[in-house]
C-alpha cells in the first residue's frame, strides 16, 4: 500500500514539476549528447589511450578540448540551421493548413465513394487544431530557451567536479564501487545510445530530404525533420515519420505516382536505418522489451505530452540499468528484458 501511495505521490509531483523538470531533461539531453559527441570524437584523435594519455597529460587535454569544442559547434549549427531554414518552413505550412484540411476532406468524400460508404467530415481529425497543440508544446520547451541554456552552463562549469563529489558522498569503499559501476553503466549505455541514436536519425532525416526533394514533395524540409525528431519516439515515431508525409502526398498529388515513391522511400528507409542498422548498434546495449517500451512510451507521454515520448526510452535505459543492481528490484530489470537477460550485479567486495 505504502508503494502505491508512493508512486502516485511521485507522478503527481513529476505531473506538476514539468515545467521545470522539463527543460531540465533537455538540458541534461543536450548536455549528454555533446559528451556523446565529443567521446565518439575523441576516439578519431591520437593519445586517447590510457597509457599515453599518462605519458602526454598536456598534449591528450588538448585534444580532449579540441572535441568538445567541434561538438559543441556541431550543436550550434544544428539550431542556427533549424532557426534560419527548417522554422520558415513550418511557418509555411501552417498558412496551407486550411487548404489542406479541405483537400483533405476532399480526399475522405473520394475514398468513401469509393467504398460505398456514408462520410462524415467531422469524423476526420482537425489538421489546424493538431498542429496548434503540437505548436503550443514546442512553443512552451522554446520559452524555457533561456532556462536550458543556464543548465548547460553549469553542467559544463561543474562537469569537472563530478568525481570529487561522488567520492565524498561515498566516501565507504564497497559503497562507493557499487554506485560507481552503476554511474559508470548508465554514462556508457546512455552516451553509445544517444550518439547512435541521433546519428542515425540525423542520416535517416537527410537522406529522407533529398527523396522527398527529388519526387517533387513540398515542403521536403519539414517532414525531414519529423522524421529526425520522431526517430527518438519507439514504433509511433516511426508510423508518424512516414504517415504524415505519405498522407500529405495522397491528399496534394495529382496521381498515385508520387504517393507511391514517396511510401517506398521513407519506409525502406526506416527498415534500414531502423530495423536492421538501428538493432546492431545499439540493441546489445538495450536490450528492452518492445512491450515495455511502449508502455513507457504512454506512461510518459500522458504526464509530459510529445516532450515524455522523446525522454521515453533513456529513462527506461536508467532504470533498467539501476533497477538490475539491486537483488530487491532485479526482477523489475527482467520484466523489462527482451529476453530475460540483464548488466551483471556489481557485487560489493
Amino acid at each position: 500500500m505504502n508503494g502505491i501511495v508512493f508512486f502516485l505521490g511521485l507522478v503527481l509531483v513529476l505531473w506538476l514539476g514539468r515545467s521545470i523538470i522539463i527543460p531540465l531533461l533537455v538540458a541534461l539531453f543536450l548536455w549528454y549528447l555533446i559528451n556523446a559527441t565529443a567521446t565518439y570524437v575523441r576516439k578519431i584523435f591520437p593519445f586517447n589511450s590510457d597509457e599515453k594519455r599518462k605519458k602526454y597529460p598536456i598534449t591528450a587535454n588538448g585534444f580532449d578540448w579540441t572535441s568538445n569544442i567541434l561538438s559543441v559547434l556541431v550543436m550550434a549549427w544544428l539550431i542556427y540551421f533549424f532557426a534560419t531554414q527548417i522554422q520558415p518552413m513550418f511557418r509555411e505550412l501552417v498558412i496551407a493548413l486550411p487548404g489542406l484540411q479541405h483537400k483533405f476532406v476532399q480526399f475522405g468524400d473520394y475514398i468513401s465513394q469509393l467504398v460505398d460508404l456514408h462520410f462524415d467530415a467531422s469524423m476526420l481529425p482537425n489538421i489546424s487544431h493538431i498542429a496548434a497543440n503540437i505548436g503550443s508544446s514546442a512553443a512552451s520547451i522554446l520559452a524555457s530557451t533561456g532556462m536550458i541554456f543556464v543548465y548547460m552552463i553549469f553542467l559544463f562549469v561543474e562537469q569537472s567536479t563530478f568525481n570529487r563529489k561522488f567520492a565524498a558522498l561515498f566516501p565507504n569503499k564497497s559503497k562507493h564501487k557499487k554506485i560507481r559501476y552503476i554511474i559508470d553503466s548508465i554514462d556508457e549505455n546512455m552516451k553509445k545510445y544517444l550518439f547512435m541514436k541521433t546519428l542515425l536519425s540525423g542520416i535517416t532525416g537527410i537522406l529522407s530530404y533529398f527523396w522527398l526533394h527529388a519526387i517533387g514533395v513540398e515542403f521536403a524540409g519539414i517532414w525531414a525533420f519529423i522524421v529526425f525528431i520522431t526517430s527518438y519516439i519507439p514504433t509511433i515515431g516511426a508510423i508518424v515519420a512516414c504517415g504524415l508525409p505519405i498522407l500529405y502526398s495522397l491528399v496534394t498529388a495529382p496521381s498515385l505516382h508520387q504517393p507511391i515513391l514517396t511510401a517506398f522511400g521513407l519506409i525502406t528507409l526506416q527498415i534500414i536505418f531502423g530495423n536492421i542498422l538501428e538493432p546492431k548498434l545499439t540493441g546489445k546495449t538495450l536490450n528492452l522489451s518492445t512491450l515495455a517500451i511502449l508502455i513507457n512510451l504512454v506512461f510518459w507521454g500522458v504526464i509530459w505530452g510529445i516532450a515524455g515520448m522523446f525522454f521515453s526510452v533513456p529513462l527506461l535505459v536508467a532504470i533498467f540499468i539501476i533497477t538490475a543492481q539491486f537483488d530487491s528490484t532485479r526482477w523489475i530489470a527482467i520484466l523489462l528484458s527482451a529476453d530475460g537477460k540483464i548488466p551483471d550485479k556489481n557485487e560489493d567486495d
